[in-house]
């Protein structure tokens, strides 16, 4: 059944695609490493199915919410990438565009902690890869308010395409967490995760279109149901 969904999104991506440039494979091999590098970003042990680790993460703060989130990059650096002001912690703005190799540094050293027993080298390039190349202007897509910047009659067309068939018109038919209505209360959160696809799941991702069409889905889920 999930095979069958996952064909039929593939589909309507491809129509969506239709009558546009074909992307050179170079191309397209990058926005996959890309989106899976924002997984990683995400919750780096559950892409990669592993254990988390049991302690908290060495430069969490102690004033921090959520120790447990610790070691996922958006506990510190946050959904839209900029950081935490009220904990002292930076974003990650500051790294777009920067060699890989650099960014990997940064995050072997101490204050990141991410051996390679950790982070293996492959995702360590990966999520390098998104923190340089795949970083997205939230504020393009969310206001200051914290409400999506889309069309939510879009949206609606979009989420019935793309969304519906795995999520359900209510979307909680397929969740490995919160209801879509619910988490749509994170807007930030909710596009990352369209945009580069939950951790360890089959989901597609939307990197490669319009980010606008995410930001219109996004602003359609507020209306589903908690």
């Amino acid at each position: 059944m999930i095979s069958r969904r996952l064909s039929f999104v593939a589909a309507v991506l491809v129509a969506l695609a239709a009558g546009g440039a074909a992307v050179p494979a170079s191309a397209a091999e990058t926005e996959t490493a890309v989106a899976r590098g924002g997984r990683l970003y995400d919750n780096w042990y559950k892409e990669l199915k592993t254990t988390r680790p049991d302690s908290t993460h060495p430069s969490y703060p102690a004033s921090g919410k959520s120790p447990k989130n610790s070691w996922r990059c958006n506990a510190c650096h946050g959904w839209d990438y900029q950081g935490d002001k009220a904990m002292g912690i930076k974003g990650i703005g500051g790294a777009k565009g920067k060699p890989e190799a650099q960014i990997v540094a940064v995050l072997r050293d101490k204050t990141h902690a991410y051996t390679p027993d950790l982070l293996p080298d492959v995702a360590a390039n990966e999520l390098a890869m998104f923190v340089s190349k795949g970083q997205t202007d939230m504020a393009k897509f969310v206001d200051a308010a914290g409400k999506p910047k889309g069309n939510a009659a879009k949206g609606e067309v979009y989420y019935n395409s793309l969304c519906g068939v795995c999520h359900g018109a209510d979307g909680k038919k397929v969740s490995t967490g919160m209801a879509l209505g619910q988490a749509s209360e994170y807007p930030a959160a909710v596009v990352h995760k369209a945009l580069n696809g939950q951790p360890a799941e089959a989901m597609p991702m939307l990197r490669a279109f319009d980010h606008q069409v995410t930001a219109d889905i996004v602003a359609y889920s507020q209306s589903l149901p908690k």
